[in-house]
């Protein structure tokens, strides 16, 4: 089996793959795909071609394209199902499903690059507006993770081991440091991805470890 990821190295989604399929100690080439330069090269009608919402990442299957970065996921959970990303017990493989889902569909969109640009080019906000609206969607969307997984004993999100909640944990958390927003009031949010950045699969995973890291 041959994987191809379209990635860019800032992109929280992307970010998440690399490290599922690191954690799965999958082999995959990486092909950068930079989003501002040219005008963005997801735009290109050959990238369009593979992925319609002109966003990374793409993980081509053989051949096959695949989008959407939890979609992803679920799929190499489903054909690569050892080491798990989702724990066994129903209740909680549904927890972590929604704690990926609660970033993934409710805080990370509000600060990616369409937002971003709309909000400087159309709206016409100043840096700080901007960043105040930055600051508002992260702290919101980040207390309600933390009190999904405050309580639990750890250390990654749901247990002794990461899942998919980990996996969008510490790309978010990333992103918000790039923001500036102070992140002390989640401190089991702070313990998960110190556990997740202790391992190789994630270090390898990190924006600054990729080869278009710029």
């Amino acid at each position: 089996m041959t994987l191809v990821l379209s990635t860019y190295w800032r992109s929280s989604a992307a970010y998440r793959v690399r490290i599922a399929l690191n954690l799965k100690g999958l082999p995959y080439a990486s092909v950068p795909v930079h989003l501002v330069r040219e005008g963005g090269e997801q735009h290109r009608p050959e990238y369009r071609a593979k992925n319609p919402q002109a966003l990374v990442p793409t993980l081509e299957v053989d051949g096959v394209p695949l989008t959407q970065s939890l979609a992803i996921m679920e799929w190499l959970e489903e054909e690569h199902p050892i080491p798990p990303l989702l724990p066994r017990e129903p209740i909680r493989r549904a927890q972590a499903r929604a704690f990926a889902l609660a970033i993934a569909c409710e805080i990370a969109p509000f600060s990616n690059l369409m937002v971003r640009t709309y909000l400087a080019d159309v709206l016409e906000l100043t840096g700080g507006a901007q960043q105040a609206w930055h600051h508002h969607w992260m702290s919101r969307g980040l207390a309600a993770c933390e009190a999904m997984v405050s309580g639990g004993r750890g250390p990654f999100c749901f247990g002794a081991a990461p899942t998919i909640a980990d996996c969008t944990l510490v790309p978010q958390l990333y992103n918000a440091r790039r923001f500036a927003l102070d992140l002390e009031p989640y401190p089991t949010l702070l313990r998960a991805e110190a556990a997740m950045l202790a391992l190789p699969a994630v270090q390898r995973a990190a924006p600054e470890a990729q080869p278009d890291a710029s």
